[in-house]
């Protein structure tokens, strides 16, 4: 390759890259295995922002301003608002990809999968993961499960957090099983995302009304701030086994991916309970 040539594109792939949005660099350090959620480990969540500094220190933020997520969602805490309404959010089916990551399951879109309204701004559905056990907790209760819905705006975050304890199969899962069943035979450090057709992401949709909102952050590494967070009250179901498939199908350790809960620091937790409840 002509020398000018090169020069030129190697400089228009570094203006791509520093021209990405922040939302969008904050996804790509997700894709990491080198931190852990074992408690007292050196790569372990008190741990993570020294792993990658300055990229990671929002994760062990001590500042009383820190946003950090997850936390605590108790009754104590919260402040009714009406005015938050029923949430606007729909969905379609669209190609995606699924890939283990390492430290959890994503289904990526590479089409337009729906998009979520908040104060009258769209978030598109980017991809979706789960967490065993859940990550957020209701009056001090852990549940067994919780997928996040990442919606992006091109620059901010808002992530729906379904939250599921033990009973009858999650249909979205049921859908996927052949696919986390591949993942799991050919499990690798070195795994790349696998094209998986057109996924309908409005079968993991919460038939809840009532929701909790906060602003707070990423749950993995870069940790990053101003994240808008839904987290419907009501749970539901799936069975022991599907979670089993979703733990053997990430790498060895980190079967128990959730992060430690996160000090609230006076944040205004909303609840929205329509008044016919």
């Amino acid at each position: 390759m002509h020398s000018t040539t090169r020069v030129i594109l190697l400089a228009a792939a570094a203006v791509i890259l520093l021209s990405a949005s922040p939302a969008a660099r904050a996804q790509e350090t997700e894709n990491e295995r080198k931190f852990s959620y074992i408690p007292g480990s050196p790569n372990g969540p008190a741990n993570w922002s020294s792993l990658n500094r300055p990229f990671w220190d929002a994760c062990n933020n001590e500042s009383n301003q820190a946003k950090q997520s997850p936390i605590d969602l108790a009754d104590d805490r919260v402040k009714p608002m009406l005015n938050l309404g029923f949430l606007d959010y729909s969905y379609q089916p669209a190609q995606a990809t699924i890939e283990n990551r390492g430290h959890d399951i994503e289904v990526k879109f590479t089409e337009n999968a729906g998009r979520l309204m908040i104060n009258g701004k769209p978030y598109q559905l980017m991809q979706l993961h789960w967490h065993t056990p859940a990550e957020h907790t209701v009056n001090g209760r852990r549940y067994d499960m919780e997928l996040h819905l990442v919606h992006s705006d091109g620059n901010n975050n808002a992530v729906i957090g379904n939250l599921y304890e033990i009973g009858n199969p999650d249909p979205f899962l049921l859908s996927l099983e052949p696919y986390i069943r591949i993942l799991i035979a050919n499990r690798t450090d070195n795994s790349k995302p696998m094209p998986i057709g057109k996924v309908d992401p409005s079968i993991a949709k919460s038939r809840d009304a009532v929701y909790y909102r906060y602003n707070g952050s990423l749950t993995t590494p870069a940790c990053t701030e101003g994240v808008i967070w839904t987290v419907f009250k009501r749970t539901q179901t799936v069975a022991k086994y599907q979670l089993d498939l979703l733990r053997d199908a990430v790498d060895d350790g980190y079967e128990n991916n959730a992060r430690p809960l996160q000090k609230l620091n006076n944040r205004t937790i909303s609840i929205f309970k329509p008044s016919i409840l």
